[in-house]
């Protein structure tokens, strides 16, 4: 693991990311873009699932939000990963790190299981119960997780 950590720091992109303030700060601002994202669709998404705003028709608030909510995902893991070459092995010896890597785990299991099992219509409210609430507690979890990284030293 060490050799490869080692591999990633010597990277070029690595190297930009250490050195280019501003490479640095674009990264990290799409990162709170990608978060937002995310969080911001998935949350009115949860709310739903747990039985708020039944008037609105489920299908079609997923249609909206589950393709905000990915774009969020994909755009956050990917500069999450430019911003983890800043100090691959000193983010992979923090424990606060690890956690929120398995947290995002669990909230994507969470969204799979429900999305390539029964999906959105076809699943019982209290699958739609279950998913929304874990989904509610995982991801702003994950957010918390990684704003604690900049300020906790571990």
């Amino acid at each position: 693991m060490a050799a490869l950590l080692a591999w990633l720091a010597d990277t070029a992109l690595a190297e930009w990311m250490r050195l280019s303030r501003w490479g640095y700060a674009a990264i990290n601002a799409l990162h709170v873009l990608g978060i937002a994202l995310l969080i911001g669709a998935i949350v009115a998404l949860d709310l739903r699932l747990l039985g708020w705003r039944q008037h609105l028709a489920l299908r079609e608030l997923g249609r909206l939000l589950q393709p905000v909510a990915l774009v969020g995902l994909v755009l956050a893991m990917t500069t999450g990963s430019m911003l983890f070459l800043a100090d691959p092995a000193g983010y992979a010896g923090m424990p606060l790190f690890r956690l929120k890597l398995v947290l995002v785990a669990l909230g994507l299991a969470n969204a799979l299981l429900l999305n390539l099992g029964p999906g959105l219509a076809q699943a019982t409210p209290r699958r739609l119960l279950v998913a929304g609430t874990l989904s509610l507690l995982l991801w702003p979890a994950v957010l918390l997780a990684g704003r604690f990284l900049a300020f906790v030293e571990e």
